[in-house]
């Protein structure tokens, strides 16, 4: 049994195409690979995708429903990664049925789960509806996820707007999917981000074409590739785990 209570996070972004669940798969698989233990929980329900992302599609039977409603166990629904011991996902419903999940639930299984784990990333669904909500009401901290482009910037904005009961040092910005020449191009920087969302910066994530080929694979890209991105992914876990590793230059 664990002595500490693990840390549950919430990852949002303000609208789709972030690169949200890639970073969730990518940052746990590099938690897991140190050695922690690591719950992946997918809070978009019938949107499911963090299955593909960490390579344990139709691995599951039971979902986060099942459990927070008390139909099921909390281990009776995870599933551990076949190549990564330590890295265990609980998915989403395949379909909303039913009476939906409550925070009241949901905070009761997030306290089962800091007592089984170092860890737990709540992948939230784009957007500021219901799914979000559930996914941050008992979350520890959040992590904002966005690209460079000026869409994203502000719907990261207003996302941090919903956020501002987390207090200062539980809301970090990750940008994700960065490109040096369109950067250079825009005469845009990554501080332009962070002034923009107004969050401290947990890390940069280069655009990686081997990202998608390792997802089509069923494959962690960690396992399958020394790319940047994978490189990113272990810096960032690295910084989580209170290490201080300079940010990525993207060139």
């Amino acid at each position: 049994m664990k002595q500490r209570p693990g840390e549950c996070v919430a990852v949002v972004s303000g609208k789709g195409g972030t690169g949200k669940t890639s970073f969730t798969a990518g940052v746990s698989a590099a938690l897991a690979i140190a050695g922690k233990r690591v719950l992946c929980i997918d809070c978009d329900v019938g949107l499911r995708n963090l299955d593909l992302a960490l390579g344990l599609s139709d691995r599951t039977l039971m979902d986060f429903s099942d459990v927070a409603q008390r139909r099921c166990g909390l281990q009776d629904a995870i599933v551990e990664h076949p190549k990564i011991p330590g890295l265990y996902l609980l998915t989403a419903p395949a379909r909303a049925r039913g009476r939906p999940v409550q925070p009241e639930e949901m905070a009761a299984l997030l306290r089962s789960v800091r007592k089984e784990f170092d860890f737990c990333f709540l992948d939230a669904p784009a957007g500021l509806g219901s799914g979000f909500s559930l996914a941050t009401c008992a979350a520890d901290r959040c992590v904002v996820v966005t690209t460079t482009d000026t869409s994203s910037l502000r719907d990261a904005q207003h996302t941090v707007m919903e956020l501002d009961r987390f207090p200062r040092g539980k809301l970090h910005l990750v940008v994700n999917r960065v490109r040096g020449k369109l950067l250079r191009h825009m005469h845009a920087t990554i501080d332009d981000a962070i002034d923009t969302a107004g969050l401290p910066l947990l890390g940069v994530i280069p655009e990686d074409e081997k990202l998608l080929l390792a997802q089509n694979r069923g494959v962690p890209l960690l396992l399958s590739d020394s790319t940047l991105a994978a490189m990113a992914y272990r810096n960032i876990a690295n910084r989580i785990l209170g290490k201080h590793i300079p940010l990525m230059r993207i060139k």
